[in-house]
């Protein structure tokens, strides 16, 4: 079969607008299938042009494939829309989860805040560990987010997941492809953005309530963490449904088509200006702890990456909480273990034990101090930590929320959105969240 694949020239583009698709195929004409993705994948149309050859590229510079400009109809609603690549017509219904001729395209709202929500899809991870061109940002300092994946349509570094065998961990089918799905289910409506368009500053001041994130948002520029900071200090509302969140500090081109993490800096030579760039570290923990934003970080968690993990779930502190209402948990409840709702990574606060035997935020992490810690899960010696140094108490998945000028909760857990079609007490808990703070 002659292979066909694709990428857009940026993830997202405003229902209106013009995107350039970049396709290659030997095929002389090859097609392109729209499904908005959903409860139910809709299809929305489809476009037909005449294929060309190109090479693959390497994984740090754009592959520069031959563009074709696609108009995106002005009354597409807002959605994560996959397009599906094909050299010969078939009427078999397409697997969302290909590992090439796929491409994901976020369409944003053609006119701002069409809804109180807005859902956060992590490109930029996505593209940290997608390997197309032999490199990803756990072996290079630099990747381009033009070439084939980033979601969809390319290879993924990481190990399986002995949970949910269907999808790779770090693309758009293992965790937001479930929980956007949940939510159409649920009648919660939302917009659509990509953090590139965080980063630009776009949408966050246009009147929404609330911002979702889920899965795995583990790369965020210095700009889109400070877009976010001004949304919740505006009053904005934030609900992590994920973990990992806000760990490695990325630098985006100017054309926002690359991404650099300088992880392993080189050394210093002698006599280099301390205040040079050498050394820069890149995890926001170590110049400015997302603690001080998410109210956790990953630095106070950890990670079980590979095969079936202890089964943990979430100890009950405050079931009078709203956040549990309608669920039947009773303090001292354990939520989802049965299911390892914790991993396959999770996010902590370090935290003391108050006079009534509850655990509080102990602040020296950035932390603050009002984050109320609803559910904790301490973590077995055999998981990976990413602080090797003692810390102040010992390493637990906090499930919680503090308040500011807005609202700022989180699951804590990478795999919350696993669980939401087979858990009623998730679900009670995720419909609680967005439904107060949107």
């Amino acid at each position: 079969m002659i292979s066909v694949n694709g990428y857009p020239a940026r993830p997202s583009v405003r229902a209106g607008d013009v995107v350039q698709l970049h396709v290659a195929t030997e095929a002389p004409r090859f097609r392109v299938d729209f499904y908005r993705w959903g409860a139910t994948p809709r299809h929305t149309g489809h476009v037909e042009w005449p294929g060309r050859v190109a090479a693959p590229g390497r994984f740090d510079t754009d592959w520069q494939w031959p563009a074709y400009e696609f108009r995106v109809p002005h009354d597409w609603k807002s959605g994560v829309y996959i397009a599906v690549l094909s050299t010969e017509p078939t009427s078999d219904a397409p697997a969302m989860d290909s590992r090439d001729a796929r491409m994901m395209l976020v369409v944003t709202p053609a006119a701002p805040a069409a809804g109180r929500v807005l859902y956060k899809i992590p490109t930029f991870t996505y593209h940290a560990y997608n390997t197309a061109g032999g490199g990803s940002l756990y072996s290079a300092s630099r990747v381009t987010l033009r070439r084939p994946g980033g979601g969809v349509g390319g290879p993924v570094k990481g190990l399986p997941d002995p949970y949910d065998t269907a999808s790779p961990r770090q693309t758009f089918a293992h965790w937001d492809a479930p929980f956007i799905s949940w939510m159409e289910d649920n009648g919660i409506d939302a917009d659509y953005c990509s953090d590139l368009d965080l980063h630009e500053g776009r949408l966050l001041g246009d009147g929404y309530q609330l911002l979702i994130s889920a899965g795995h948002d583990e790369y965020w520029s210095a700009q889109t963490r400070r877009n976010v900071t001004t949304f919740r200090d505006a009053g904005g509302n934030i609900a992590n449904f994920g973990a990992n969140t806000c760990w490695w500090r990325v630098n985006v081109s100017s054309d926002g088509a690359g991404l650099d993490c300088i992880k392993f800096p080189p050394e210093a030579p002698a006599g280099t200006d301390p205040d040079s760039s050498y050394g820069c570290p890149h995890h926001w923990w170590e110049t400015e702890p997302e603690n001080t934003l998410l109210g956790v970080s990953y630095r106070n968690g950890g990670g079980h990456w590979d095969g079936p993990r202890t089964p943990l779930g979430f100890t009950i502190t405050d079931a009078d909480h709203w956040v549990f209402a309608g669920t039947g948990l009773k303090t001292g409840d354990i939520l989802g273990s049965d299911s390892a709702l914790i991993g396959y990574e999770c996010d902590g606060a370090a935290y003391e034990i108050d006079e009534i035997g509850r655990p509080r935020p102990e602040g020296q992490d950035g932390t603050p101090k009002n984050f109320e810690i609803l559910g904790i899960a301490p973590l077995p010696a055999e998981w990976n930590f990413a602080a090797r140094e003692p810390m102040p108490s010992p390493r637990a998945a906090t499930l919680g929320l503090y308040t500011a000028a807005g609202t700022v909760f989180t699951a804590a857990t990478t795999d919350w959105a696993r669980l939401l079609a087979t858990d009623p007490q998730v679900a009670a808990i995720t419909r609680n969240v967005i439904t107060h703070l949107a």
